[in-house]
């Protein structure tokens, strides 16, 4: 009997840390998702803005170089 009670709390602590992992795997994934979609949405955003000729430097407005 002693060697199955033993067995059984080998067993419920095996679960406990599984489950700690998960949860710690869990986390660090909803992070990393978090992560990657404002990336992909600011990725967008700059290429709308190169597609619309935002960042086109205009001569007219551009200080002359230094050595001017």
């Amino acid at each position: 009997m002693t060697d199955f009670v033993e067995r059984l709390e080998a067993l419920e602590t095996r679960i406990a840390f599984q489950d700690q992992t998960i949860e710690d795997l869990n986390a660090t994934i909803t992070a990393q998702w978090r992560q990657i979609d404002l990336l992909t949405r600011k990725l967008e955003q700059m290429e709308e803005q190169v597609r619309s000729g935002v960042h086109i430097a205009d001569p007219a407005t551009e200080p002359p170089p230094p050595h001017y």
